[in-house]
């Protein structure tokens, strides 16, 4: 541990906020971090859909260890109860929390990360720290949530984390982490980071709106317009994570969903999960990684580096639509182009997924995607295998350029 512990302190890597102005933002959009981010976002959805947030799946041994550090968090929580003041939000007992925090995060992470692995402490550190909101304004946002992405993504770059918890990471992980924040919002009275009231996706959290539409992209027991029922709601809430986010809406706010959180109730208008998934992720490239108040409290490092990918690097997209396949043959890890033949070997899969039903299959592998692979270098996380038939929901028309822009059907509804 002391040569750990040496390996931390000397030399460590600068990790520092590069956006400081409007400008800097067209320079964030082409910078390694942003194509890895959206990359491991899609390629997340592509691997995770059709599967339960209760349903069994492979949890490796550093997974495990990081769900023990929201363990550790959860004892400081109780170590600092909530004060009894005037103020509706920010109770000042959470910068006890976030100070305690920040002390003991060092040791509990660096007793996760293998020894040789330590060299990434304080990048990882730094992303973790900055992912439960901000102890001066007592706020948290989807800022701290992007900065929490950065994290998980970066465990992947660093190879801490292997394509075989590409599920688990999301399912398991982050789910952990969505649960911890809320406990911290409602304990504390944290206020909205940068909220936007009726007219944002929700006060604090995108992605899990994402990674929760793509659970549902494939053999989703209910359609997207009865999202909103009681019963659904009642159902369902624990086995998909979109559905945990409503449930967690209705218990924190009152009056019609149509009313107080309009642009999800607009969503019950489009017609599959998959549309609703390329839409949510067209919004969250729009309204929370374009906006510069977001975006300058950003920290980038060596793993999620503010560098420019080659001219012409594209974009992955999710492939969704189809049974969800096991984990893709290859990650792209590393700032410089590797030779993906010779100096990439992918690990195995543990247990070798059996082939969906014959009648299932479909020829048609463009179904669902809407661009090729990335030609850089980026965390891609995409599925290789042979494809099965996309939900039976029916899509009639295009989802428009944001989910939020999708028909108003619903809001005629609720007045």
């Amino acid at each position: 541990m002391a040569d750990g512990n040496a390996m931390a302190t000397e030399k460590l890597p600068a990790c520092e906020k590069r956006v400081h102005h409007i400008g800097d933002l067209a320079l964030w959009q082409r910078s390694r971090a942003y194509h890895d981010l959206i990359g491991y976002i899609n390629g997340t959805s592509s691997a995770i859909q059709g599967i339960k947030t209760t349903d069994e799946v492979f949890e490796s041994d550093i997974l495990r260890k990081l769900l023990g550090i929201f363990d550790a968090l959860s004892k400081i929580m109780e170590q600092h109860p909530p004060l009894e003041q005037p103020q509706r939000f920010g109770n000042k007992a959470y910068r006890d929390w976030a100070a305690n925090m920040r002390d003991q995060l060092p040791t509990l992470l660096i007793e996760v990360l293998p020894a040789a692995k330590h060299k990434h402490l304080h990048e990882l550190l730094q992303y973790l720290m900055e992912a439960f909101g901000n102890a001066t304004r007592i706020d948290y946002g989807t800022g701290h949530e992007l900065s929490f992405l950065f994290f998980l993504c970066a465990l992947f770059k660093a190879e801490i984390l292997g394509e075989q918890d590409i599920v688990s990471t999301a399912l398991r992980l982050f789910n952990r982490y969505l649960e911890f924040v809320r406990q911290l919002q409602r304990n504390y009275n944290m206020e909205p980071a940068g909220s936007q009231g009726v007219w944002s996706l929700d006060d604090f959290q995108f992605v899990p709106f994402i990674w929760g539409s793509a659970q549902l992209a494939v053999k989703s027991p209910f359609d997207p317009a009865k999202f909103v029922d009681e019963q659904i709601i009642n159902d369902f809430s624990e086995h998909y994570m979109f559905i945990s986010c409503i449930d967690y809406i209705c218990k924190v706010k009152t009056g019609h969903f149509g009313e107080h959180s309009n642009q999800l109730w607009s969503i019950t208008a489009v017609p599959s999960w998959v549309k609703i998934n390329q839409g949510l992720v067209k919004m969250y490239q729009k309204e929370i990684l374009s906006k510069f108040p977001v975006i300058q409290h950003v920290y980038f490092g060596e793993l999620m580096s503010f560098e420019s990918v080659a001219a012409g690097t594209a974009l992955s997209n999710a492939r969704l639509g189809h049974v969800a396949p096991p984990p893709s043959k290859r990650i792209c890890i590393g700032t410089p182009p590797v030779n993906l033949a010779t100096n990439l070997v992918p690990p195995t899969p543990l247990v070798a997924p059996a082939p969906p039903p014959a009648e299932a299959i479909n020829t048609d592998l463009n179904v669902g995607d809407s661009s090729s692979e990335s030609s850089d270098n980026s965390v891609v996380l995409r599925p290789t295998s042979a494809q099965a038939s996309p939900e039976g929901s029916g899509d009639k028309s295009a989802v428009s350029q944001t989910v939020g822009d999708a028909s108003g059907a619903k809001e005629q509804q609720a007045e």
